[in-house]
């Protein structure tokens, strides 16, 4: 078996089949380029005494124009696209750091070439170029991506093969795209240093990178961000890796989503498919993830304000902008600009204007859509369907409504130079942007900077209006567009109608408003807010152990303070031995056997243990449960010697003939007539709960129940029955998937502090202590230990050992990370009663080739 220090574990656990692209393990590529980069005297030069902090930005493409030029190397020059995100959002960096790209090159370079490409790219923009083979990167990007991620993400489920441009899931694919992230992977590691580099990778065509990232660097400081929207659980669910790429993404440092909603989808996938909870602490939603907190945070993209002003404000604008408005005098002109995709509901935008001239006779002859197509971004049916479907709907509108000089509908399909598309965004009265999904769309956002600065209508009011989708990651944002439903034809023609009726004051009011948002919140204030966040949420890195664990695409860290370790019979062993009186406390579900165990009878491996450690008469041993006192005493019989607490403390015995002792503190119960009819409307209320009847407390189970609503439910629960028993000598407690509620003065830390106190009482202070339990509950029990050892005036215990299971961090010091590891060490101290202590040689443990590896 090969351990996890293996630099293979990806393929290792792809199989034999996978086809993943070999790399060195060492990278001289760039090291070479540092090197000579250094010795020409350049302050900033990587790996210079004068080394900067440095930013990494990974996105699919390198923010780089290429165009053909044989004195260049390759026949390629090179130049920055100002157009691109990963270009703009440098502004919004400190202007100490160095910023550095990641990413691919838009046309193929042969592989001749690849140094000397690279170099250039380096040396001229600090870019970095990910060489990915021509047929790999099509399988990667238009098959996986565009057509299998691309409509999943955007709620379209492959049904039927190709039928609507989405592919069934196909494992080869799949591999496909392992192998172009781990390329990517390879690529950052050659400028990774942990101390004073901040990753952030961009969309859904990365998911799988900040796996590679974390295994090879275990602290890297790692942020992701996904432009796409991330569709319901329900739909993500039907992903056959959807938890490898869930855990990819809880491998970075803060995860950022356009919208609420999306973050929302996100947060409800991990909880149903991965049962992790989220909290919200001051301002902030984490997910603890092995000990690490994983932020999530919810913030869309904005535009470069600075670059929209200079294209603006260019003659070719202008004069561009001044023809426009002569050409469409006298006319309403509208205007929709959109990619060539499935999603952008171009077609139901142009059945919407049908039906308004349909409905609106005297807006013929006035109203104009200039409809815009960017050129798709893939290939394949769906791409030519969406064009055919285009053509057919406006040559038809333009049949039936238009006459000589005048048609309602004009599709500009070419390629539409930046200036171009500025001047029709600032002669447009109205703006319609109404896409099935989308992730953000930020052809809102230029309408109304282009409409505001236009120096051509530099007199004219300020005004605009806009028709926005419900179901894109802008929309929550523009308070004053008119939301609409594509889906509705109708509706959206009347929206149009609307917008072109209102009143001028009104519209300059919305514009204003859109325009004060729109403007404040820029790229610069989008990639700075990330980046402070991205380096709060990695504070914490160099202050924790970190081990990794997992095969291939489910490797995490665990990562743990200082002071907590996990518990092993070779660290307890020989406190164990050389101790005289001992006291071990055991709690039951999630301790003893699995919670997800259908069967709670303890098995015969189980009481064999149990039955092991009371034989030795230097050992009490006490299982601690918050189960009813006759269930563990059946359950138990077998166990002479085994102390139990039962119902949390409220009754307990010391043998198996001892008397049942119980606490006199509670004896009135008629609290519970009013807790049992809360609890049975809630039982009723929610399908999969139920309720427990104790002797001293009830117990509302909703471990079968929907994890989101039966989580929703113990709240109110918790809440409610807070209120009705204010007065009552109770306590209403929340544990895993359950709320109790039981008398004052009982609880898991009162039993460690009566047996405690018993045991001293009797002149035999333990000089050992074992506690082990699992959920909240045994939170309070590592409390009181705490509490107790470190008060003056109690006696001294020279051994403890508080061990949580499956639960970290925790106000234990120890942990073990499931029931079965619970059971060897407790056989291993049963066997050790009959074997000498080991010397301090026999007690070194190593750590290599163990199934854990320590950073």
């Amino acid at each position: 078996m090969q351990s996890f220090s293996s630099a293979n574990l990806l393929e290792l656990a792809a199989g034999e089949d996978a086809d993943f692209v070999a790399s060195p393990r060492r990278f001289p590529l760039l090291p070479r380029l540092m090197d000579d980069a250094a010795a020409t005297g350049e302050d900033n030069a990587p790996g210079s005494p004068a080394q900067r902090e440095r930013r990494i930005v990974v996105t699919h493409r390198l923010p780089l124009r290429t165009v053909p030029d044989p004195s260049a190397p390759a026949g390629l020059a090179f130049s920055w696209d100002p157009d691109a995100l990963a270009l703009q959002l440098r502004a919004g960096f400190p202007s100490s750091s160095e910023v550095i790209h990641v990413g691919t090159v838009a046309v193929p370079i042969d592989q001749a070439h690849h140094a000397s490409i690279s170099r250039i790219l380096y040396e001229r923009f600090r870019c970095l170029p990910v060489f990915i083979p021509a047929d790999l990167h099509h399988r990667f990007y238009h098959d996986f991506c565009k057509h299998y991620l691309w409509p999943l993400l955007h709620y379209l489920l492959p049904f039927s093969p190709s039928s609507l441009g989405g592919l069934p899931f196909d494992r080869s694919l799949w591999l496909s795209y392992l192998s172009a992230n781990k390329l990517f992977a390879d690529r950052v590691i050659e400028l990774l240093n942990p101390d004073d580099s901040l990753v952030w990778i961009h969309d859904y065509h990365l998911l799988a990178l900040p796996t590679f990232l974390r295994r090879r660097s275990p602290r890297v400081k790692l942020g992701f961000f996904l432009h796409a929207p991330f569709p319901s659980s329900e739909i993500f669910r039907t992903i056959p890796v959807r938890n490898e790429l869930l855990r990819a993404l809880l491998n970075a440092d803060l995860v950022g989503f356009q919208t609420f909603d999306y973050a929302r989808h996100f947060l409800t996938s991990c909880s149903r498919l991965l049962g992790l909870d989220y909290q919200s602490k001051r301002g902030y939603i984490g997910i603890e993830y092995y000990g690490r907190t994983v932020t999530v945070k919810i913030l869309p993209v904005g535009i470069d304000m600075g670059q929209l002003e200079l294209v603006i404000s260019s003659k070719d604008t202008i004069a561009k902008v001044h023809e426009l408005t002569a050409m469409y005098k006298d006319k309403i002109l509208m205007l929709g600009i959109d990619d060539v995709d499935l999603f952008k509901g171009i077609g139901m935008k142009l059945l919407a204007v049908e039906q308004l001239l349909e409905e609106h006779p005297q807006l013929r002859g006035r109203a104009v859509l200039v409809q815009i197509t960017n050129p798709p971004r893939s290939e394949g049916k769906d791409v030519q369907k969406v064009q055919d479907e285009i053509g057919s709907i406006s040559r038809r509108i333009n049949e039936r409504f238009g006459r000589p000089g005048y048609e309602p509908i004009v599709l500009i399909s070419r390629t539409v130079p930046t200036y171009e598309k500025a001047a029709f965004y600032a002669v447009a009265e109205c703006c319609l942007v109404n896409p099935v999904r989308d992730g953000m769309n930020l052809v809102p956002y230029k309408y109304t900077v282009y409409r505001q600065l236009s120096p051509a209508l530099a007199d004219a009011p300020k005004k605009s209006m806009i028709i926005v989708s419900e179901f894109i990651g802008c929309s929550p944002s523009l308070s004053g567009a008119i939301r609409v439903n594509p889906w509705n034809v109708h509706a959206v023609a009347e929206s149009i109608n609307l917008a072109i009726t209102m009143p001028d004051t009104e519209k300059q009011l919305r514009h204003e408003k859109h325009y004060k948002y729109v403007s404040s919140h820029d790229i610069p204030y989008w990639a700075r807010s990330f980046d402070q966040d991205l380096q709060r949420a990695c504070r914490e890195h160099f202050h924790r152990r970190c081990w990794g664990i997992g095969f291939g695409m489910n490797f995490r860290v665990v990562a743990l303070s200082p002071n907590f370790r996990k518990l092993s019979v070779e660290h307890i062993v020989a406190s164990y031995q050389r101790t005289n009186s001992r006291l071990i406390l055991l709690d039951y579900d999630g301790t003893m056997i699995p919670q997800s165990s259908i069967d709670k009878k303890p098995s015969s491996e189980v009481i064999s243990v149990i039955n092991g450690l009371c034989d030795d008469p230097k050992n009490v041993v006490f299982l601690v449960s918050g189960r009813g006192k006759d269930e563990l005493s059946k359950w138990f019989a077998p166990c002479e010697k085994l102390g139990i607490s039962a119902e949390h403390g409220y009754f307990t015995r010391w043998k198996r003939h001892s008397p049942w002792e119980s606490c006199t503190l509670a004896s009135d119960f008629n609290w519970k007539k009013i807790a049992e009819p809360v609890m049975t409307l809630y039982t009723e209320a929610t399908d999969g709960s139920a309720i427990e009847h104790k002797e001293s407390g009830l117990v509302w189970h909703h471990q079968e129940a929907d994890p989101d609503f039966g989580s929703c439910q113990a709240k109110e629960l918790l809440d409610h029955l807070e209120n009705v028993l204010a007065n009552e000598p109770v306590v209403v407690r929340r544990g895993q998937h359950i709320v109790e509620v039981n008398p004052q003065g009982t609880g898991k830390g009162m039993v460690v502090e009566n047996l405690m106190t018993a045991s001293s009482s009797t002149g035999k202070a333990p000089e050992f202590l074992l506690c082990i339990g699992d959920d909240r509950s045994d939170e309070d029990m590592f409390e009181s230990i705490s509490r107790y050892t470190s008060d003056p005036l109690a006696p001294a215990i020279g051994e403890v050992f508080a061990c949580t299971v499956g639960q970290k961090p925790s106000k234990a010091k120890y942990y073990l990370d499931d029931t079965a590891e619970v059971i060897n060490l407790l056989e291993g101290l049963a066997d050790s009663s009959c074997v000498k202590p080991p010397s301090s040689a026999e007690l070194q443990v190593s750590f290599e080739g163990s199934l854990y590896v320590v950073y």
